[in-house]
Formats: structure tokens, C-alpha cells, sequence
């Protein structure tokens, strides 16, 4: 196993087999990003969605699980935050929720590869499922996909603009560290 899945402590995370809020009660935010305005989706368990979109709402946010997000968001956007404390709900696959842990456990401003991320879950060859797994991560920065590098090159990435936004977020991190 690689070292950064032995030793890093875990967000505390919720990952169910459930693949809608099924009534749960959802509350939003929105923020506005150097990469975008990012739509922050909460339930009473923890955060849920951060999606990229185009518009930007002004909302009362009541939920403190959401409002610890928003700080803590923009802790990181100004270099102050290296690691997430705020609470997750993520519905999800056994696979990609194992995924998602190893994700949260690779250090700011630090890399890995999708190949070294199917390993640190137990299997090794499954770097192209670790790679559409991080394409689903419906969680992004919080649970930072955009760490993971193709063994040639940046690989992809699915929020934002793309590449832009995985290199300003790389490079963010690496100003920061």
C-alpha cells in the first residue's frame, strides 16, 4: 500500500449505496471561486454535490454542515486550508467510495496516478475504473480528484474549464504547500 493510504487521517465521510437524496432534505450555497462559481448541495447528513455552473444565487444558509463548507472553501481558495474537516454524504459505489477515501488521504499539494490510486485500493489493475471514478467524484477540491495525474502526462479533468482548472488548482496547491 502506498504511504499517503496508510498514514493520513480521513474526513469523516458517509458513502451509501442510494443514488438519489430519496426526500432527503438539501439545502444549497453557492460561491463564487477563482475557478467558477461553484453550487455547494448539502443534506442533513454533510455535503453532497459542489457543482460548476454558470449563475450564481445569493441564498440564507442556515445549515452550519454548509456553512463550515463555504469557510473552509474559502479557506483553501486563500491558501489557509490544506486539509477539509467538513462532514460528506456521498451516495456512491463501494468501489468509488473507496476511491474517494484513498483521494482524501494523497497530501496538498502533492500527486499521484490513477495506476498508484487502483493500488492503494486493492487493485491494481483497475486504473481506468480509478480514472472514471474520479470523473463521477461528485465532490471536487473537497475530495481533490484533481491530484491524480495520467502516468503520461495531466490526464483529465471534469469540473470547470477542464485542464485549465486542474492546473490552477495544481498550482494553487503548490504556492501554498
Amino acid at each position: 500500500m502506498l504511504a499517503f493510504y496508510q498514514k493520513a487521517k480521513q474526513t469523516k465521510v458517509k458513502f451509501t449505496q442510494n443514488f438519489k437524496f430519496q426526500g432527503a432534505n438539501v439545502s444549497k450555497a453557492y460561491l463564487k471561486s477563482p475557478i467558477g462559481i461553484l453550487e455547494i448541495i448539502a443534506s442533513e447528513n454533510g455535503i453532497c454535490e459542489i457543482n460548476f455552473v454558470d449563475k450564481f444565487e445569493k441564498i440564507a444558509v442556515k445549515d452550519e454542515n454548509l456553512k463550515l463548507c463555504l469557510d473552509e472553501l474559502k479557506a483553501y481558495f486563500e491558501g489557509r486550508l490544506k486539509k477539509f474537516s467538513v462532514r460528506l454524504d456521498i451516495k456512491t459505489t463501494n468501489f468509488r467510495a473507496k476511491i474517494y477515501e484513498a483521494l482524501q488521504k494523497v497530501p496538498y499539494g502533492e500527486t499521484t496516478t490513477y495506476a498508484a490510486l487502483a493500488l492503494a485500493v486493492g487493485h491494481k489493475n483497475a486504473y481506468r475504473a480509478a480514472g472514471s471514478a474520479n470523473a463521477k467524484n461528485p465532490v471536487p477540491i473537497i475530495i481533490p480528484c484533481h491530484r491524480v495525474l495520467a502516468s503520461n502526462g495531466l490526464g483529465g479533468y471534469s469540473g470547470g474549464d477542464g485542464l485549465p482548472t486542474k492546473i490552477w488548482l495544481l498550482e494553487h496547491e503548490a504556492k501554498h504547500k
